[in-house]
């Protein structure tokens, strides 16, 4: 089949041939008879060049006249078919850029309302449906593609079943305190925090399950890492045991980086990420670090220049300063392992002679980036778990298919749950995990 369009991501293989391409112009600039065109079609940005004498030359002095007045005249964001010639252009970033033959105007844009001038956070939250278009917010936007992708080729790839959990549940999978209540036909119903607990379901059917779908918390949290909306890969596997999980998170997030690199370096560029960071990331191994150990650093370099946290004790959990210092002391991505039951969830297996810690760890990210996973090994004793269930003051009602799981062939089993945002964040290198996602819903934003 004949290809009527070309796309920008492709025009490397069309050198030296005529093209028409479907775009919208993101900038203009030029003078007298030369006009430049910054293009995007969702895939790239590039620069068309546009030449009144070759016009002229093309379709003769009046038509040529007119269609060079109409480039001169394109406002930003107005669609276009262009025409051109492929160049290659070694002092262009893109390499590549088009020697225009011809145009054509398919969709006006009047007053558009986000021009290259700075805008405050509130007008362009306002203006997210726009804002998308610009370069910073399409190079994140593929950045979360390839992060997506790589995803799902890493699962694939060890042997993992894509298994869908539901998003309206009867139960809480963690914190009863954080759920999004809804009326569902006379019965209160929630909106899920995580496919956790069926995912566990799954595992037992098919063995390695994951999946991928969005989870919201009601966490009335205004910092730049929380989001009431955002999607969770979540993975659970049998017969693994906890050091083992913390091998295969630590391969999946080396997989993800290295799918960005692979797959939108171009994006990485544009946002200006530090990329030998990244592949340190991939070929350093990841530190392991047990909370109470952790606790102790904390306590010993708390008088440190830039210890900016405040003080900390054994049995507290961490603030995003506390992570930031360990990650950032480590210069490498970091696992804090074994945290206290207290502030851990239910369903979280002890380590073995110490009920007091679990077989837990959280994956906190250098840079200032905080957890991006949590995961643990299971409780897989029936009576235990009971038990737990009733101390968190939680319905056994409730999780009775839960708890079913342990009566019918449990097995040592362990799972994580990955923020798809915050590694978003991470990768892309940017300060704020509203960016991270197309149409993000915080604590007073819910438009457009």
């Amino acid at each position: 089949m004949t290809k009527k369009y070309a796309s920008i991501s492709d025009v490397k293989d069309y050198v030296g041939q005529e093209v028409t391409i479907g775009a919208w112009v993101a900038n203009k600039s030029g003078k007298g008879k030369i006009a430049f065109l910054q293009l995007r079609d969702g895939s790239a940005f590039f620069q068309a060049v546009a030449f009144k004498p070759n016009f002229i030359e093309r379709f003769g002095e009046e038509e040529g006249a007119d269609k060079f007045d109409t480039i001169k005249r394109l406002s930003q964001e107005t669609s276009v078919f262009v025409k051109g010639i492929v160049k290659e252009d070694e002092r262009s970033k893109f390499g590549y850029e088009l020697d225009v033959t011809d145009i054509e105007v398919i969709g006006e844009s009047q007053d558009y309302p986000i021009t290259p001038k700075e805008h405050g956070t509130d007008f362009l939250m306002d203006n997210r449906h726009l804002w998308l278009r610009s370069r910073r917010q399409a190079a994140i936007m593929q950045i979360r593609n390839a992060i997506i992708y790589a995803s799902y080729e890493f699962f694939d790839q060890n042997g993992f079943i894509k298994f869908d959990s539901p998003i309206l549940s009867g139960n809480a999978a963690e914190n009863t305190t954080e759920l999004f209540e809804t009326d569902y036909f006379g019965n209160p119903a929630f909106l899920s925090q995580s496919g956790q607990l069926y995912l566990e379901a799954g595992m037992m059917a098919l063995g390695r399950v994951f999946d991928f779908g969005p989870v919201f918390r009601a966490e009335k949290s205004k910092t730049r890492r929380h989001l009431t909306e955002f999607w969770m890969m979540d993975a659970e596997y049998p017969f693994l045991s906890h050091e083992e999980s913390l091998d295969l998170q630590e391969a999946y997030v080396k997989a993800m980086i290295q799918g960005v690199l692979d797959r939108a370096p171009q994006a990485l560029e544009t946002l200006e990420r530090d990329t030998d960071l990244l592949k340190k990331y991939i070929a350093e191994p990841f530190k392991r670090v047990a909370y109470d150990d952790a606790i102790s650093l904390l306590q010993e370099h708390a008088s440190d220049e830039d210890a900016d946290y405040e003080a900390i004790q054994h049995g507290d959990d961490f603030g995003s300063p506390h992570e930031t210092w360990i990650s950032n002391y480590f210069g490498v991505p970091t696992f804090v392992v074994n945290y206290p039951a207290s502030f851990k969830a239910f369903y979280m297996k002890p380590v073995p002679g110490n009920e007091e810690r679990v077989l837990c760890a959280d994956l906190l990210a250098p840079e200032g980036y905080g957890e991006i996973i949590g995961g643990s090994e299971r409780e897989i004793d029936y009576n235990k778990l009971l038990a737990k269930i009733e101390e968190e003051g939680l319905n056994p009602d409730d999780y009775a298919f839960y708890l079913d799981l342990r009566k019918y062939g449990s097995v040592p089993h362990c799972g994580f749950g990955l923020g798809l945002e915050r590694m978003v964040t991470f990768v892309a290198g940017t300060k704020h995990i509203r960016e991270a996602i197309p149409f993000p819903r915080m604590l007073h934003r819910i438009k457009p």
